[in-house]
C-alpha cells in the first residue's frame, strides 16, 4: 500500500471494505487515549464514589470493552475481529482535572484494532459524561487519538510527541 493511497476506496470512488485473505495472521496492538475534562467537583465524586449512577470507572471501563467488541456493526467498513485483549485503564488526573482513559485492544489477525482502541476510548469517555452529566453538563470530552500500533506489514507507529 502506498502512503498516500485510500484503502478503502476502488479505483472508480466507491468505498468497498479491504480484501484481507491474502494478508499474514500476525500479532497486532493499537493503543488510543481520551480526556473527560470535568470540574474538580466531579473528579471528586467519582473519586469517592458518590456518583449518583453509581461506579463511573467500572462503568466506563465496561462500556469500552463492549464497544471494541461491537466496532465492526458501528464503523461501516470494519472487520468482525476476534479480539484477543481490551484493556481500559481510567486515571484520575488532577491537572486536567478530569479523568485520563486509555484503549488497549489486541488481535492475532489478518487487519490492524486502530479503530478497535479509538471507539472502545471514545465509547468510555462518553459513558463517563453519561454517568456524571447530572452533575457537570459542562465537561469536554478531548484528545481522542491513536498513540500506537504494532504488527503487520507496516510494523511499529508511535504519535509524534513520544506517546
Amino acid at each position: 500500500m502506498s502512503e498516500g493511497r485510500l484503502t478503502h476506496i476502488d479505483a472508480s470512488g466507491a468505498a468497498n471494505m479491504v480484501d484481507v485473505s491474502d494478508k499474514a495472521a500476525t500479532s497486532r496492538t493499537a493503543v488510543a487515549e481520551g480526556v473527560v475534562v470535568m470540574l474538580p467537583e466531579t473528579l471528586a465524586l467519582i473519586r469517592e464514589g458518590d456518583a449518583k449512577k453509581g461506579d463511573v470507572i467500572g462503568t466506563a471501563r465496561l462500556a469500552g470493552i463492549m464497544a471494541a467488541k461491537r466496532t465492526h456493526e458501528l464503523i461501516p467498513l470494519c472487520h468482525p475481529l476476534l479480539l484477543t485483549k481490551v484493556k481500559i485503564a481510567c486515571e484520575p488526573d488532577d491537572a486536567l482535572p478530569g479523568l485520563r482513559l486509555t484503549a488497549e485492544v489486541r488481535v492475532q489477525g489478518q487487519t490492524g484494532v486502530e479503530m478497535e482502541a479509538l471507539t472502545a476510548v471514545s465509547v468510555a469517555c462518553l459513558t463517563v459524561y453519561d454517568m456524571v452529566k447530572a452533575a457537570d453538563r459542562g465537561m469536554r470530552i478531548e484528545g481522542i487519538r491513536l498513540l500506537s500500533k504494532e504488527g503487520g506489514k507496516s510494523g511499529v507507529w508511535r504519535a509524534e510527541d513520544g506517546a
